[in-house]
């Protein structure tokens, strides 16, 4: 649980409120790739939010992927942030798939904001989509 109550703080750091969160919100800073958080849904005490990179797609021009395009999970009341995967393809125990994704969001985090990325102070809001 420690490491998802990092991935939650490191999240606030970037975006503010969590609970607050509405649309999709933007940051864009010299040097790196646009990070883009979409907020996919909301109930009494949890979110789902999409955490992006937008990339120019190989090949073509104009055109952006998302990667990694990640699913995660707000426990407001709890304070905590879980990275969300698919469905299990190997043969790997999930408490293990689970650590391995949760470490590299907390690490993308931590990543985001040394590169001075933030959606709390000049992120641009945009409509959900």
């Amino acid at each position: 649980m420690g490491l998802y109550e990092s991935n939650y703080l490191r999240l606030a750091a970037l975006a503010g409120d969590l609970q607050a969160l509405a649309a999709s919100r933007v940051s864009s800073v010299a040097g790196d790739c646009t990070l883009v958080l979409n907020v996919l849904g909301r109930a009494r005490y949890t979110s789902e939010l999409l955490l992006s990179y937008l990339l120019p797609a190989s090949g073509a021009a104009a055109v952006l992927e998302r990667v990694p395009d990640l699913r995660l999970r707000v426990y407001h009341d709890a304070r905590l942030l879980e990275a969300c995967g698919a469905e299990a393809t190997g043969p790997e125990r999930e408490l293990d798939r689970r650590w391995v994704r949760n470490m590299m969001v907390n690490k993308w985090l931590e990543y985001c904001a040394e590169r001075g990325h933030s959606f709390a102070r000049g992120g641009t809001v945009t409509p959900s989509g």
